[in-house]
Protein backbone atom coordinates (compact mmCIF):
# COMPACT_ATOMS: atom_id res chain seq x y z
CA UNK A 1 0.00 0.00 0.00
CA UNK A 2 3.01 2.52 0.97
CA UNK A 3 4.31 2.04 -2.57
CA UNK A 4 1.23 2.45 -4.40
CA UNK A 5 0.84 5.45 -2.82
CA UNK A 6 4.22 6.93 -2.83
CA UNK A 7 4.51 5.62 -6.89
CA UNK A 8 0.95 7.52 -7.35
CA UNK A 9 2.13 10.69 -5.45
CA UNK A 10 5.75 10.83 -7.36
CA UNK A 11 3.73 10.25 -10.89
CA UNK A 12 1.21 12.86 -9.50
CA UNK A 13 4.06 15.39 -8.52
CA UNK A 14 5.45 15.12 -12.25
CA UNK A 15 2.86 15.52 -13.85
CA UNK A 16 2.10 18.58 -12.29
CA UNK A 17 6.22 20.15 -12.79
CA UNK A 18 5.64 19.16 -16.22
CA UNK A 19 2.09 20.93 -16.69
CA UNK A 20 3.76 24.15 -14.93
CA UNK A 21 6.97 24.23 -16.55
CA UNK A 22 5.17 23.97 -19.83
CA UNK A 23 2.36 26.65 -18.67
CA UNK A 24 5.20 28.97 -17.01
CA UNK A 25 7.53 29.15 -20.36
CA UNK A 26 4.32 29.54 -22.87
CA UNK A 27 3.50 32.64 -20.56
CA UNK A 28 7.14 34.31 -20.68
CA UNK A 29 7.57 33.22 -23.77
CA UNK A 30 4.19 35.13 -24.99
CA UNK A 31 5.85 38.20 -22.57
CA UNK A 32 9.01 37.89 -24.39
CA UNK A 33 6.81 38.33 -27.82
CA UNK A 34 5.28 41.24 -27.07
CA UNK A 35 8.17 42.64 -25.64
CA UNK A 36 9.55 42.69 -29.01
CA UNK A 37 6.92 43.98 -30.54
CA UNK A 38 6.89 46.77 -28.35
CA UNK A 39 10.02 47.44 -28.92
CA UNK A 40 10.04 47.23 -32.60
CA UNK A 41 6.49 50.03 -32.37
CA UNK A 42 8.51 52.56 -30.15
CA UNK A 43 11.57 51.64 -32.61
CA UNK A 44 9.63 53.14 -35.44
CA UNK A 45 7.60 55.76 -33.65
CA UNK A 46 11.12 57.52 -32.45
CA UNK A 47 12.50 57.02 -36.36
CA UNK A 48 9.54 58.66 -37.87
CA UNK A 49 9.57 60.97 -35.72
CA UNK A 50 13.13 62.45 -36.62
CA UNK A 51 12.62 62.89 -39.94
CA UNK A 52 15.20 61.05 -41.65
CA UNK A 53 13.60 59.06 -43.75
CA UNK A 54 12.38 61.98 -46.20
CA UNK A 55 15.32 61.90 -48.65
CA UNK A 56 17.42 58.64 -49.38
CA UNK A 57 20.71 60.23 -49.54
CA UNK A 58 20.68 61.87 -46.41
CA UNK A 59 20.07 59.05 -44.54
CA UNK A 60 22.64 58.13 -42.65
CA UNK A 61 24.69 54.26 -42.53
CA UNK A 62 23.00 52.23 -39.56
CA UNK A 63 25.01 49.67 -38.03
CA UNK A 64 24.13 45.97 -39.03
CA UNK A 65 23.22 43.88 -36.21
CA UNK A 66 19.76 42.48 -33.68
CA UNK A 67 17.78 45.24 -35.82
CA UNK A 68 16.83 45.66 -39.46
CA UNK A 69 15.43 48.49 -40.85
CA UNK A 70 14.18 48.53 -44.34
CA UNK A 71 12.49 51.87 -46.04
CA UNK A 72 10.59 51.24 -48.70
CA UNK A 73 8.53 53.54 -51.88
CA UNK A 74 4.30 52.98 -52.06
CA UNK A 75 4.93 50.32 -55.15
CA UNK A 76 6.78 48.24 -52.63
CA UNK A 77 10.71 49.38 -54.69
CA UNK A 78 13.39 49.09 -51.36
CA UNK A 79 14.79 52.45 -50.95
CA UNK A 80 17.12 51.80 -48.06
CA UNK A 81 18.40 48.65 -46.05
CA UNK A 82 20.70 48.66 -43.72
CA UNK A 83 22.08 44.62 -44.01
CA UNK A 84 21.82 44.73 -47.70
CA UNK A 85 22.03 46.49 -51.23
CA UNK A 86 18.68 48.31 -52.28
CA UNK A 87 19.44 47.70 -55.76
CA UNK A 88 19.60 43.59 -55.40
CA UNK A 89 16.56 43.06 -52.81
CA UNK A 90 13.31 42.28 -54.55
CA UNK A 91 9.86 43.72 -54.90
CA UNK A 92 7.95 44.00 -50.98
CA UNK A 93 4.90 44.80 -52.22
CA UNK A 94 3.51 41.99 -51.65
CA UNK A 95 4.46 41.15 -47.71
CA UNK A 96 1.55 41.38 -45.69
CA UNK A 97 3.06 43.70 -43.44
CA UNK A 98 3.81 46.36 -45.99
CA UNK A 99 0.66 45.98 -46.99
CA UNK A 100 -1.15 46.48 -43.77
CA UNK A 101 1.24 49.60 -43.56
CA UNK A 102 0.24 50.76 -46.74
CA UNK A 103 -3.71 50.43 -46.07
CA UNK A 104 -4.21 51.00 -42.02
CA UNK A 105 -1.57 52.94 -41.09
CA UNK A 106 0.81 49.87 -39.45
CA UNK A 107 1.13 46.05 -40.04
CA UNK A 108 2.90 43.37 -38.12
CA UNK A 109 3.68 39.66 -38.78
CA UNK A 110 5.74 37.24 -37.63
CA UNK A 111 7.79 34.68 -40.38
CA UNK A 112 9.14 31.23 -38.67
CA UNK A 113 12.47 29.54 -40.06
CA UNK A 114 12.04 26.08 -39.29
CA UNK A 115 15.39 25.74 -40.79
CA UNK A 116 17.16 28.09 -38.33
CA UNK A 117 15.01 27.69 -35.37
CA UNK A 118 14.06 31.30 -35.55
CA UNK A 119 11.53 33.45 -35.38
CA UNK A 120 11.69 36.61 -37.40
CA UNK A 121 9.64 40.00 -36.00
CA UNK A 122 8.26 42.62 -38.72
CA UNK A 123 6.60 45.79 -37.69
CA UNK A 124 5.83 48.22 -40.46
CA UNK A 125 4.65 51.54 -40.45
CA UNK A 126 3.71 54.44 -42.91
CA UNK A 127 5.14 57.59 -43.47
CA UNK A 128 3.69 60.99 -44.29
CA UNK A 129 5.21 61.02 -47.69
CA UNK A 130 3.56 57.56 -48.15
CA UNK A 131 6.45 55.81 -48.25
CA UNK A 132 6.74 52.74 -45.64
CA UNK A 133 9.20 52.07 -42.76
CA UNK A 134 9.61 48.79 -41.63
CA UNK A 135 11.87 46.88 -38.82
CA UNK A 136 12.49 43.51 -38.31
CA UNK A 137 14.17 41.46 -35.54
CA UNK A 138 14.97 37.58 -34.32
CA UNK A 139 14.47 36.22 -31.81
CA UNK A 140 14.59 32.09 -30.82
CA UNK A 141 11.24 30.52 -31.17
CA UNK A 142 9.56 29.20 -28.28
CA UNK A 143 11.23 25.64 -29.20
CA UNK A 144 14.84 26.66 -28.90
CA UNK A 145 14.02 28.78 -25.89
CA UNK A 146 12.91 26.08 -23.90
CA UNK A 147 15.43 23.45 -25.34
CA UNK A 148 18.27 26.80 -24.25
CA UNK A 149 16.31 26.32 -20.92
CA UNK A 150 16.02 23.00 -20.82
CA UNK A 151 19.41 22.21 -18.73
CA UNK A 152 18.00 24.25 -16.19
CA UNK A 153 14.87 23.30 -16.02
CA UNK A 154 15.18 19.40 -15.46
CA UNK A 155 17.93 20.51 -12.70
CA UNK A 156 15.01 22.38 -11.22
CA UNK A 157 12.43 19.58 -11.83
CA UNK A 158 14.66 16.51 -10.63
CA UNK A 159 15.28 18.50 -6.95
CA UNK A 160 11.40 19.52 -6.67
CA UNK A 161 10.59 15.56 -7.53
CA UNK A 162 13.26 14.43 -5.41
CA UNK A 163 11.78 16.66 -2.89
CA UNK A 164 8.03 15.46 -3.41
CA UNK A 165 9.17 12.21 -3.01
CA UNK A 166 10.77 12.22 0.09
CA UNK A 167 7.41 14.47 1.20
CA UNK A 168 5.36 11.45 0.03
CA UNK A 169 7.37 9.17 2.24
CA UNK A 170 6.40 10.66 5.28
CA UNK A 171 3.20 12.06 4.17
CA UNK A 172 2.30 8.27 3.50
CA UNK A 173 3.95 7.14 6.67
CA UNK A 174 2.00 9.79 8.65
CA UNK A 175 -1.43 8.31 6.94
CA UNK A 176 -0.28 4.94 7.51
CA UNK A 177 0.80 5.12 10.91
CA UNK A 178 -2.63 5.20 12.60
CA UNK A 179 -4.24 2.34 9.80
CA UNK A 180 -1.21 -0.22 11.74
CA UNK A 181 -1.93 0.83 15.27
CA UNK A 182 -5.79 -0.05 14.84
CA UNK A 183 -4.47 -3.24 13.44
CA UNK A 184 -1.96 -3.52 16.39
CA UNK A 185 -4.59 -3.17 18.95
CA UNK A 186 -8.01 -4.67 16.78
CA UNK A 187 -8.55 -6.50 20.24
CA UNK A 188 -9.35 -3.77 21.89
CA UNK A 189 -12.67 -2.96 21.86
CA UNK A 190 -12.18 0.86 24.03
CA UNK A 191 -9.20 2.04 21.56
CA UNK A 192 -10.30 3.95 18.92
CA UNK A 193 -9.36 5.23 15.14
CA UNK A 194 -7.20 7.85 14.39
CA UNK A 195 -9.07 9.00 11.92
CA UNK A 196 -13.39 9.26 12.42
CA UNK A 197 -13.52 7.73 8.92
CA UNK A 198 -11.84 4.64 10.08
CA UNK A 199 -14.21 3.78 12.75
CA UNK A 200 -16.54 2.14 10.85
CA UNK A 201 -14.73 0.00 9.32
CA UNK A 202 -13.14 -0.59 12.59
CA UNK A 203 -15.77 -1.60 14.14
CA UNK A 204 -17.47 -4.16 11.44
CA UNK A 205 -13.38 -5.72 11.48
CA UNK A 206 -13.65 -6.16 14.87
CA UNK A 207 -16.83 -7.80 15.14
CA UNK A 208 -15.59 -9.96 12.19
CA UNK A 209 -12.59 -10.68 14.57
CA UNK A 210 -14.64 -11.75 17.43
CA UNK A 211 -17.31 -13.70 15.25
CA UNK A 212 -14.42 -15.66 14.14
CA UNK A 213 -12.54 -16.57 17.65
CA UNK A 214 -15.83 -17.03 18.66
CA UNK A 215 -16.40 -19.76 15.43
CA UNK A 216 -12.58 -21.65 16.29
CA UNK A 217 -13.19 -22.07 20.14
CA UNK A 218 -16.83 -23.30 19.21
CA UNK A 219 -15.11 -25.84 16.82
CA UNK A 220 -11.99 -26.52 19.47
CA UNK A 221 -15.21 -27.12 21.93
CA UNK A 222 -16.78 -29.40 19.80
CA UNK A 223 -14.17 -31.33 19.23
CA UNK A 224 -13.05 -31.95 22.33
CA UNK A 225 -16.37 -32.74 23.71
CA UNK A 226 -16.85 -35.15 20.43
CA UNK A 227 -13.98 -36.91 21.19
CA UNK A 228 -15.02 -37.05 25.39
CA UNK A 229 -18.44 -38.01 24.24
CA UNK A 230 -16.97 -40.79 21.72
CA UNK A 231 -14.78 -42.49 23.77
CA UNK A 232 -17.05 -43.10 26.83
CA UNK A 233 -19.15 -45.79 24.83
CA UNK A 234 -16.44 -46.68 22.97
CA UNK A 235 -14.14 -47.03 26.31
CA UNK A 236 -17.11 -49.38 27.74
CA UNK A 237 -17.67 -51.59 24.63
CA UNK A 238 -13.71 -52.21 24.74
CA UNK A 239 -13.63 -53.36 28.04
CA UNK A 240 -17.18 -55.42 28.17
CA UNK A 241 -15.39 -57.12 24.84
CA UNK A 242 -12.33 -57.95 26.58
CA UNK A 243 -13.97 -59.57 29.44
CA UNK A 244 -16.26 -61.67 27.72
CA UNK A 245 -13.24 -62.45 25.10
CA UNK A 246 -10.96 -63.71 27.60
CA UNK A 247 -13.89 -66.00 29.74
CA UNK A 248 -13.32 -63.63 32.91
CA UNK A 249 -17.46 -63.68 32.88
CA UNK A 250 -20.04 -66.21 33.40
CA UNK A 251 -22.83 -67.19 30.85
CA UNK A 252 -25.47 -64.81 33.17
CA UNK A 253 -22.99 -62.16 32.96
CA UNK A 254 -22.01 -62.53 29.19
CA UNK A 255 -25.43 -62.20 28.85
CA UNK A 256 -25.34 -58.79 30.71
CA UNK A 257 -22.25 -57.45 29.07
CA UNK A 258 -23.58 -58.25 25.56
CA UNK A 259 -26.51 -55.94 26.79
CA UNK A 260 -24.46 -52.98 28.10
CA UNK A 261 -22.50 -53.29 24.49
CA UNK A 262 -25.58 -53.28 22.43
CA UNK A 263 -26.69 -50.20 24.41
CA UNK A 264 -23.55 -48.30 24.04
CA UNK A 265 -23.11 -49.21 20.53
CA UNK A 266 -26.34 -47.73 20.01
CA UNK A 267 -25.51 -44.54 21.79
CA UNK A 268 -22.40 -44.73 19.62
CA UNK A 269 -24.51 -44.70 16.77
CA UNK A 270 -26.58 -42.43 18.21
CA UNK A 271 -24.18 -39.88 18.63
CA UNK A 272 -22.27 -39.75 15.43
CA UNK A 273 -26.10 -39.29 13.67
CA UNK A 274 -26.85 -36.56 15.87
CA UNK A 275 -23.00 -34.73 14.60
CA UNK A 276 -23.67 -35.73 11.08
CA UNK A 277 -26.76 -33.93 11.07
CA UNK A 278 -25.28 -30.44 13.20
CA UNK A 279 -22.73 -31.01 10.40
CA UNK A 280 -25.55 -30.64 7.84
CA UNK A 281 -27.44 -28.00 9.28
CA UNK A 282 -24.64 -25.80 9.40
CA UNK A 283 -24.32 -26.01 6.16
CA UNK A 284 -28.18 -24.72 5.19
CA UNK A 285 -28.96 -20.89 5.65
CA UNK A 286 -32.40 -21.59 4.08
CA UNK A 287 -34.81 -24.46 3.61
CA UNK A 288 -33.71 -26.49 1.13
CA UNK A 289 -37.16 -27.19 -0.27
CA UNK A 290 -39.77 -24.52 1.19
CA UNK A 291 -43.01 -25.40 0.94
CA UNK A 292 -46.54 -24.80 2.98
CA UNK A 293 -46.26 -26.78 6.22
CA UNK A 294 -49.47 -27.44 8.28
CA UNK A 295 -48.31 -27.39 12.25
CA UNK A 296 -51.87 -28.41 13.80
CA UNK A 297 -51.21 -31.87 11.44
CA UNK A 298 -47.64 -32.20 11.75
CA UNK A 299 -47.91 -31.77 15.52
CA UNK A 300 -50.53 -34.49 15.51
CA UNK A 301 -48.28 -36.95 13.72
CA UNK A 302 -44.88 -36.06 15.95
CA UNK A 303 -47.58 -36.73 19.21
CA UNK A 304 -48.44 -39.80 17.44
CA UNK A 305 -45.31 -41.37 17.03
CA UNK A 306 -44.21 -40.11 20.26
CA UNK A 307 -47.12 -41.92 22.30
CA UNK A 308 -45.22 -45.35 23.05
CA UNK A 309 -42.43 -43.32 24.68
CA UNK A 310 -44.41 -41.42 26.75
CA UNK A 311 -46.71 -44.78 27.66
CA UNK A 312 -43.63 -46.72 28.73
CA UNK A 313 -42.65 -43.66 31.41
CA UNK A 314 -46.78 -43.42 31.88
CA UNK A 315 -46.54 -39.85 30.69
CA UNK A 316 -49.91 -38.34 29.66
CA UNK A 317 -49.32 -36.68 26.14
CA UNK A 318 -51.71 -34.19 24.63
CA UNK A 319 -51.94 -32.21 21.65
CA UNK A 320 -54.32 -29.40 21.19
CA UNK A 321 -54.47 -26.53 19.00
CA UNK A 322 -55.94 -25.39 15.60
CA UNK A 323 -54.43 -25.06 11.75
CA UNK A 324 -51.67 -23.09 11.49
CA UNK A 325 -49.76 -22.43 8.22
CA UNK A 326 -46.09 -21.15 7.66
CA UNK A 327 -43.17 -21.62 5.02
CA UNK A 328 -40.21 -23.69 5.59
CA UNK A 329 -39.19 -27.62 4.99
CA UNK A 330 -41.27 -30.10 6.40
CA UNK A 331 -38.98 -32.71 7.78
CA UNK A 332 -36.55 -30.31 9.46
CA UNK A 333 -39.60 -29.06 11.09
CA UNK A 334 -40.52 -32.50 12.43
CA UNK A 335 -37.27 -33.27 13.45
CA UNK A 336 -37.59 -29.75 15.97
CA UNK A 337 -40.95 -31.33 17.01
CA UNK A 338 -39.65 -34.69 17.95
CA UNK A 339 -36.67 -33.25 19.67
CA UNK A 340 -38.48 -31.32 21.73
CA UNK A 341 -41.31 -33.43 22.19
CA UNK A 342 -38.89 -36.35 23.09
CA UNK A 343 -36.60 -34.20 25.72
CA UNK A 344 -40.02 -33.03 27.14
CA UNK A 345 -40.87 -36.88 27.85
CA UNK A 346 -37.33 -37.96 28.56
CA UNK A 347 -36.88 -35.26 31.49
CA UNK A 348 -39.82 -36.00 33.40
CA UNK A 349 -41.24 -37.49 35.99
CA UNK A 350 -43.23 -41.02 35.96
CA UNK A 351 -46.90 -39.97 35.48
CA UNK A 352 -46.45 -36.49 34.40
CA UNK A 353 -47.95 -34.55 31.33
CA UNK A 354 -46.60 -33.21 28.26
CA UNK A 355 -48.86 -31.21 26.37
CA UNK A 356 -47.94 -29.83 23.20
CA UNK A 357 -50.16 -26.72 21.59
CA UNK A 358 -50.14 -25.15 18.12
CA UNK A 359 -51.39 -21.49 18.25
CA UNK A 360 -51.54 -18.89 15.44
CA UNK A 361 -52.43 -15.48 17.13
CA UNK A 362 -50.90 -13.37 14.17
CA UNK A 363 -48.00 -15.25 13.72
CA UNK A 364 -47.95 -19.25 14.06
CA UNK A 365 -46.59 -21.08 17.15
CA UNK A 366 -45.82 -24.69 18.56
CA UNK A 367 -45.20 -24.89 22.31
CA UNK A 368 -44.42 -28.00 24.50
CA UNK A 369 -45.12 -27.99 27.90
CA UNK A 370 -44.48 -30.46 30.90
CA UNK A 371 -44.16 -30.81 34.79
CA UNK A 372 -40.95 -32.83 34.31
CA UNK A 373 -37.35 -32.10 36.39
CA UNK A 374 -37.52 -28.11 35.19
CA UNK A 375 -34.36 -26.48 34.50
CA UNK A 376 -32.20 -24.41 37.03
CA UNK A 377 -32.09 -20.55 36.30
CA UNK A 378 -28.04 -20.48 35.82
CA UNK A 379 -28.58 -23.44 33.28
CA UNK A 380 -31.26 -21.79 31.04
CA UNK A 381 -28.93 -19.97 29.01
CA UNK A 382 -26.81 -22.74 27.85
CA UNK A 383 -29.24 -25.59 27.56
CA UNK A 384 -29.28 -24.92 23.40
CA UNK A 385 -25.04 -25.46 23.32
CA UNK A 386 -23.81 -28.58 22.10
CA UNK A 387 -23.18 -31.63 24.45
CA UNK A 388 -24.29 -29.23 27.34
CA UNK A 389 -26.57 -30.97 30.13
CA UNK A 390 -27.71 -29.93 32.98
CA UNK A 391 -27.63 -33.39 34.77
CA UNK A 392 -25.29 -35.58 32.86
CA UNK A 393 -26.04 -38.95 34.50
CA UNK A 394 -29.74 -38.43 34.00
CA UNK A 395 -28.69 -37.60 30.12
CA UNK A 396 -27.10 -40.89 29.99
CA UNK A 397 -29.18 -42.94 31.50
CA UNK A 398 -32.38 -41.99 29.26
CA UNK A 399 -29.83 -41.98 26.05
CA UNK A 400 -29.84 -38.21 25.44
CA UNK A 401 -26.57 -37.41 23.44
CA UNK A 402 -26.70 -33.45 24.67
CA UNK A 403 -27.36 -32.48 21.25
CA UNK A 404 -31.23 -32.15 20.62
CA UNK A 405 -32.02 -28.51 21.56
CA UNK A 406 -28.61 -27.53 19.61
CA UNK A 407 -30.22 -29.50 16.63
CA UNK A 408 -33.41 -27.84 17.46
CA UNK A 409 -31.92 -23.95 17.49
CA UNK A 410 -30.21 -24.29 14.25
CA UNK A 411 -33.57 -25.61 12.79
CA UNK A 412 -35.10 -22.66 14.66
CA UNK A 413 -32.51 -20.44 12.87
CA UNK A 414 -32.72 -20.99 9.68
CA UNK A 415 -36.64 -20.79 9.75
CA UNK A 416 -35.85 -17.19 11.06
CA UNK A 417 -38.64 -18.19 13.83
CA UNK A 418 -37.96 -17.41 17.12
CA UNK A 419 -37.48 -19.40 20.47
CA UNK A 420 -38.51 -18.78 24.04
CA UNK A 421 -37.72 -20.77 27.31
CA UNK A 422 -39.38 -20.97 30.63
CA UNK A 423 -38.68 -23.03 33.12
CA UNK A 424 -38.95 -23.75 37.02
CA UNK A 425 -36.97 -26.39 38.53
CA UNK A 426 -38.80 -29.26 40.13
CA UNK A 427 -41.81 -27.30 37.96
CA UNK A 428 -41.43 -28.29 34.78
CA UNK A 429 -40.18 -26.63 31.21
CA UNK A 430 -42.29 -24.86 28.51
CA UNK A 431 -40.51 -24.28 24.77
CA UNK A 432 -42.02 -21.90 22.21
CA UNK A 433 -41.24 -21.61 19.00
CA UNK A 434 -43.16 -18.42 17.21
CA UNK A 435 -42.69 -18.56 13.54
Amino acid sequence: MKQKINIRLGLVALVALALTTLGVTTVYYNLFQQQVRRDLRVTAEMLSASAVFEDPQAIPKLPAGDLRVTWIDGDGRVLYDNEADPQGLPNHADRPEIQMALSEGTGETVRKSDTLNMNTFYYAKRLPGGTVLRLAAEARSMGSVFLAAAPVLLGIILVIFLGCLLLSRLLTAQLIAPIEDMAAHLDEPGRRPAYRELEPFANEIRAQHEKILSAAKSRQDFTANVSHELKTPLTAISGYAELVENKMVDEDQTVRFAHEIRKNAARLLSLINDILRLSELDELEMPVQPQKVELFSLAREVCGNMQLQADARHIRLQCFGREAEITGERELIKEMMENLVQNAIRYNREGGYVQVTVKDAGRPAFVVEDNGIGIPQEAQERVFERFYRVDKSRSRETGGTGLGLAIVKHIVQIHDAHLELASALGKGTKITVTF
